[in-house]
């Protein structure tokens, strides 16, 4: 009977263990969620335009124009575009001429003749748009009678531009190591003064010029409006009292700021850009935070903690009139992009669907009684309906729908996704009442910053044209010239600044004309790119013309894995971006989740994905061999071919790099997966072809602020954990091999076994170093093989844990329970050796990002046998201290477990523990931590440590509580 009770007992313990670990197994693959969608990614089709031969600009005998100062820059526009050739080609005259229209019209009428130009509109909008069109023509070698009788309009009248590079210094020093991944562009920080004046007179002028260079450049290639950095720093809260106290120097700094860049903003708005300002949501101050809080608690869900803002900007408009609007972005935020001792920043706090539309229906209230505007951008990073409104047209509406003011403008990246190749076009653009604008990038933040040759024109052409037909609510892009990503962990290379900012100009320039002619010729808009910046012999033309045609083939298959790009790939509740081996921007990423992903999802077409690498390497040295080939003495400017050259001589130095590296993992992951040894060798081989690409990649372009190397050190830390696989392998058989001899040849060791096995038994005597030693040193040995002798930081979480448990043991003092438990112990640790055995650690994390069967086997044994262990010291405990003082014991090992390991975390702090633990081992991407940081991009409450420490705490007085003496109660003697 009794044996039957404990049968039961046992069965009941293992069903619930193996429920339980069924449940984790399940719930780790949930939230896991890796899933693969098939998605229509468009087809680019780029061709070099047709060489043909320059028109010379005739000689102007006469030009008769008036207006005010947009007129007058239009005519120093012509001006100076006639003033960059000598040549002309017989003589003309010009007539201007506009009615009192439409501000916002820019469309114009070209009348007369070759020799007598007549420019009609119907307001001045139009007419200065025709005399930047004439300079255009001028610059890029085009007739002036292209449009002669037409009347030219825009189809997209909404064309915005970031503030590009104006105001940013161009210092080597902050460039220098590469590894500043910030996103502040630090622009008119030299301006910007800790102390009254708060502003710096000489800087000011300085960045003055610098916006109004950057103003007439844009305002020439067609563009009306701009978005400035800014809000809260032009803020006093003076409808506000209680935000900032008489003594507060925010209030002085506001005013200081609006005497200082407030004309420069009009006079960029009197030139014809539509000036807006740009902020995140929430945007704070150390004292506005603190008002929020103590008012509101910081509930972005609260309307009335919007009307604050409403009342900021009545009174930013009511300071600064000539401000059109402003633009905001809800979907990143943090020290990322914060500027060092400058207490302005923003909190990733409107994360709800209520929050998001009490802030709307709150700023789009206060932009119809002001008659502003307000942008609001769908771009988010996250989980839920506002994480994804950006790419889930479900999403989107759960959001938006409902809120369709006229003074609500929608902003949207073309890509569904950020700025990457492989994406389908974003169909959300295709959805909603509202008015709405597409994000362009010209400078290329994940293809290498804009340091290759990157013809988007097609792509471009596409998307627009896509848009328009499904959604007639579309009515302007937003162009970011220079912007997204970090700005000095690339090349120093800024808009009309510093380095080769010409090569991605192209992409703004395609912007412009495909706003306004969706339908124009891209080829011929390369060609003229080219003609305008290097050279107007025509076949130097065509050699750089068919170069760029190739620049997308080369960008595509260079730095993307294709059959892994092609798919869509879901995991952690978040749809990673198909690049991902280079995670992000110039990060060659070595973690193991990524990487056995991305050949899991490419396995079938392996062979492929390491063939495009070398393909790419061949277009390269393609685009380079066209370009060299071209006469020096055709081009404007020997600076600017030596740049174009070193461009290309660096992709095919890159590529050659990438080609290497995708051989060398995913040969890597074939061996994890499969075992051949043919994969193992061929790994061997891409190494030593990387390390030597490596190491002449480095000494080229280590010390190159133009064109610098990529980041290695993820790769390195992979490579040499790689390296390490088949060592720990071996290393793994032999410690199982040893255990398992010593529990099978030795008295202690079957002892043991059978006290594990039955651990309500009295085991017989042992011999007590081996029964200490052979669990201890199968727990150490296991582990060090699991984190390739490499990660101190995980042995010592572990370790910890362990030691409690250890420590348990120790107090009771009872060799029954320390046979029971080592036992225990030392067989859950053969589970561990034997999955490290068969490929090493690679091989065991393998089987838990890309085998799910494997992985959930393997949890659900793993959990069961943990289980055990705990149930070992119960029964074994029981035996001489009662079931339930041996059940407190086992919840006080739990509970000190997790109090310690919480409140070691804690102290450290949650984001720099894991930063050093996956720096360690290599597990998640390495550019994780050093973007918006692991906690926030997945999601993990900073105070997590905390909480567990708590429950930690919580358990152990639970544990005391069920483990005190119970009182015994004696009947009363009668009477």
């Amino acid at each position: 009977m009794r044996g039957r009770r404990r049968g039961l007992q046992v069965a009941v313990v293992l069903v619930v263990l193996g429920l339980l670990g069924g449940l984790v197994a399940t719930g780790i693959s949930d939230q896991l969620g890796i899933r693969t969608e098939d998605k229509q990614v468009p087809v680019e089709q780029l061709a070099a335009a047709p060489a043909r031969a320059t028109v010379p600009p005739p000689t102007f005998a006469s030009i008769d124009a008036s207006g005010g100062p947009r007129t007058d820059l239009a005519l120093a526009e012509l001006q100076a575009a006639l003033h960059t050739t000598d040549a002309r080609r017989g003589v003309a005259d010009l007539t201007v001429r506009f009615d009192d229209g439409d501000p916002d019209d820019d469309s114009y009428r070209l009348d007369g003749s070759p020799t007598d130009l007549r420019i009609d509109a119907a307001s001045e909008t139009g007419a200065v748009r025709g005399i930047y069109d004439l300079a255009l023509a001028v610059r890029e070698g085009r007739s002036l009678a292209e449009h002669l009788g037409e009347t030219v309009t825009s189809r997209l009248p909404f064309r915005m531009v970031d503030l590009g590079a104006a105001g940013v210094a161009p210092d080597a020093e902050e460039w220098e190591g590469g590894e500043d991944y910030t996103h502040t562009s630090k622009a008119f920080e030299d301006v910007i003064l800790d102390e009254a004046p708060y502003v710096d007179a000489t800087a000011l002028r300085a960045a003055h010029d610098s916006v109004r260079t950057y103003a007439e450049h844009v305002l020439a290639e067609g563009y009306n409006a701009i978005a400035i950095p800014g809000f809260l720093e032009y803020v006093t809260f003076a409808d506000v009292p209680g935000v900032y106290d008489e003594d507060d120097d925010h209030a002085a700094r506001a005013e200081a700021m609006r005497r200082a860049f407030g004309p420069i903003w009009e006079e960029l708005h009197d030139l014809g850009l539509k000036v807006y300002l740009r902020t995140d949501m929430l945007a704070l101050t150390t004292p506005l935070e603190d008002y929020l809080t103590s008012e509101f608690e910081l509930d972005a869900e609260d309307p009335a903690l919007w009307d604050v803002y409403a009342k900021a900007l009545d009174e930013v408009y009511r300071e600064m009139p000539y401000l059109e609007g402003v633009l905001i972005r809800i979907g990143e935020a943090g020290t990322v992009y914060d500027l060092d001792g400058w207490d302005y920043y923003s909190d990733l706090a409107v994360t709800t669907v209520p929050a998001v539309r009490a802030m709307l229906e709150a700023l789009t209230g206060q932009a119809e009684r002001a008659g502003r505007t307000v942008i609001f951008r769908t771009w988010s990073v996250g989980v839920g309906a506002v994480g994804d409104m950006h790419t889930n047209q479900d999403s989107y509406a759960e959001v938006l729908d409902g809120i369709d003011s006229p003074n609500l403008i929608v902003s949207t990246k073309y890509t569904l996704g950020d700025f990457y190749s492989h994406l389908p076009l974003n169909d959300t653009l295709e959805v909603g009442d509202q008015r709405r604008i597409v994000e362009l990038q010209s400078r290329r933040e994940f293809e290498s910053y804009g340091a290759l040759p990157n013809d988007l024109g097609n792509l471009y052409q596409q998307a627009l044209q896509h848009f328009l037909a499904a959604n007639p609510r579309v009515e302007g892009v937003w162009t970011w010239t220079q912007d997204g990503g970090p700005w000095r962990a690339g090349p120093m290379t800024l808009e009309l600044t510093s380095g080769f900012w010409q090569l991605y100009e192209l992409n703004t320039v395609l912007g412009a004309r495909l706003a306004r002619d969706p339908d124009a010729d891209v080829a011929a808009i390369t060609a003229d790119w080219a003609r305008r910046w290097f050279s107007d012999d025509a076949g130097t033309v065509e050699q750089i013309s068919e170069a760029m045609a190739l620049s997308r083939d080369a960008v595509t298959h260079g730095l993307y894995i294709g059959p892994y790009a092609d798919e869509r790939v879901y995991a952690i509740g978040l749809e990673p971006p198909p690049m991902m081996w280079i995670f992000e921007w110039d990060i060659l990423t070595g973690d193991s989740a990524v990487l056995d992903v991305i050949y899991s999802v490419s396995e079938d077409r392996l062979d492929e994905a390491i063939a495009e690498g070398d393909a790419a390497v061949a277009t390269a040295e393609r685009m380079r061999d066209l370009v060299a080939g071209t006469e020096p003495g055709t081009w404007r400017d020997a600076e600017l071919r030596l740049h174009f050259l070193d461009t290309l001589d660096y992709q095919v130095n890159l590529f050659e790099l990438l080609a290497a590296y995708r051989t060398m993992v995913l040969r890597h992951a074939q061996w994890l997966d499969t075992g051949d040894g043919e994969a193992r060798d061929a790994w061997a081989t891409a190494r030593e072809r990387f390390d030597a690409a490596a190491a002449d990649h480095v000494a080229t372009y280590g010390d190159d602020l133009d064109l610098p190397a990529y980041n290695l050190t993820a790769a390195r830390l992979g490579e040499e954990r790689a390296a390490r696989d088949l060592p720990m392998a071996w290393l793994a058989r032999a410690g199982l091999l040893l255990v398992v001899l010593l529990l099978a040849l030795t008295r202690t060791g079957r002892t043991m076994v059978s006290a594990a096995l039955t651990p309500w038994r009295e085991p017989a005597p042992v011999h007590k170093a081996l029964a200490l030693g052979i669990p201890l040193v199968a727990v150490l040995w296991s582990r060090l093989v699991l984190t390739w002798f490499l990660a101190p930081a995980h042995l010592l979480l572990v370790g910890l844990g362990w030691a409690v448990l250890a420590a348990a043991v120790v107090a009771t003092r009872s060799w029954w329970v320390a046979t029971a438990v080592g036992g225990a112990i030392t067989l859950r640790t053969l589970l561990l050796l034997g999955a490290l055995s068969v490929r090493g650690p690679g091989g065991y994390w393998f089987g838990f990002w890309a085998e799910p069967t494997q992985r959930t086997a393997y949890v659900v044994v793993s959990f069961v046998l943990f289980g055990w262990v705990l149930a070992c010291l119960v029964w074994s405990l029981a035996a001489s201290t009662g079931r339930r003082r041996a059940a407190a014991a086992c919840l006080a090992v739990v509970g000190v477990a997790m109090a310690a390991i919480g409140l070691l975390v804690g102290a450290v702090g949650l984001e720099d523990a894991m930063t050093t633990w996956n720096d360690q081992l290599a597990l998640l991407p390495w550019g994780l931590s050093r973007i918006l940081g692991i906690t926030v991009y997945l999601g993990i409450p900073v105070a997590l440590p905390w909480y567990l420490a708590g429950l930690g705490g919580f358990l152990t007085v639970a544990a005391l509580a069920l483990g005190l003496p119970r009182r015994r109660t004696t009947a009363p003697a009668a009477r």
